[in-house]
């Protein structure tokens, strides 16, 4: 459903695209032909648990392969020729396909796990650099392409603190500082403020939606937290392994005549789970 859909103010430029993308987990389908369009700004994907969030994710940052099957789960036979057609299910960011350079996409991306990723017994500055290093980006560089973000998420007076020492809401500042140490353009987020203290989730979404505007990001944020959705956000509900709805919020709400996004949520899913 995409009658709420429209350009926002970051332009119509595509971040991602996925094209009739499904996945079995042995006879349960988890994806079901899901088709997207992520434009620059803030993406908000909303969904049960069992949705298909996660999977969805692991699809994008390449944790699970791209399946070979159309979007029936039929698996494609190769041609006549010789040569093998290509899959139906694709995936492509800032118009690279995904199949093709998956390393050269992910020195593009910046992503937070919903589960921690740190290592506990690193500093907080050995974390950042060792991912840095990953990147071919020197410590110096590092810290100085993150300097504003450690200030902003007051993470600069905790660099030699050991992670283990951290309560859970510095953690997840640390895990976002360290996606956005190599600049990336695309960043996914796979529910980043869950459980955090209040000034943590300020700061977080504060700093997200700054920086997309001012670098143009195209962030896909997986939330159960209504207030997190702004009325200009475009807005995916996923349900079931389908995308049930996409759109600007504002528009979305007015075309289902409700009031708000969670009665929006509630009509498409039939879940009071996020609220």
């Amino acid at each position: 459903m995409s009658d709420g859909r429209s350009s926002n103010q970051y332009g119509n430029s595509a971040g991602i695209e996925v094209r009739n993308l499904s996945y079995h987990y042995g006879k349960m389908q988890a994806l079901d032909a899901v088709s997207l369009t992520l434009s620059n700004g803030i993406n908000m994907l909303l969904g049960p648990n069992g949705a298909g969030k996660s999977t969805l994710f692991s699809l994008l940052t390449g944790l699970k392969t791209i399946p070979r099957h159309n979007v029936k789960g039929v698996r494609i036979k190769a041609s006549t020729k010789g040569a093998a057609p290509k899959p139906t299910c694709e995936i492509s960011v800032r118009g690279v396909n995904l199949q093709n350079t998956r390393t050269d996409i992910m020195r593009s991306m910046g992503v937070v796990f919903q589960q921690s990723t740190l290592d506990l017994d690193l500093t907080v500055q050995q974390n950042l650099l060792y991912h840095a290093s990953l990147h071919g980006i020197s410590p110096k560089t590092a810290l100085r392409n993150i300097e504003d973000v450690l200030l902003t998420l007051s993470l600069n007076n905790k660099l030699n603190a050991k992670v283990r020492r951290l309560n859970g809401g510095h953690r997840r500042r640390v895990e976002l500082a360290r996606a956005l140490l190599h600049k990336p353009s695309v960043l996914l987020l796979d529910e980043p403020t869950v459980g955090l203290d209040i000034e943590s989730r300020a700061l977080i979404i504060k700093h997200v939606r700054t920086l997309t505007e001012r670098e143009g990001l195209c962030v896909l944020w997986a939330t159960h937290l209504m207030d997190e959705v702004t009325s200009a956000d475009n807005l995916i509900v996923l349900h079931a392994g389908q995308v049930k709805a996409q759109g600007i919020s504002n528009k979305l709400c007015a075309h289902y005549q409700v009031g708000s996004v969670a009665e929006l949520y509630r009509q498409l899913t039939a879940n009071m789970e996020a609220l």
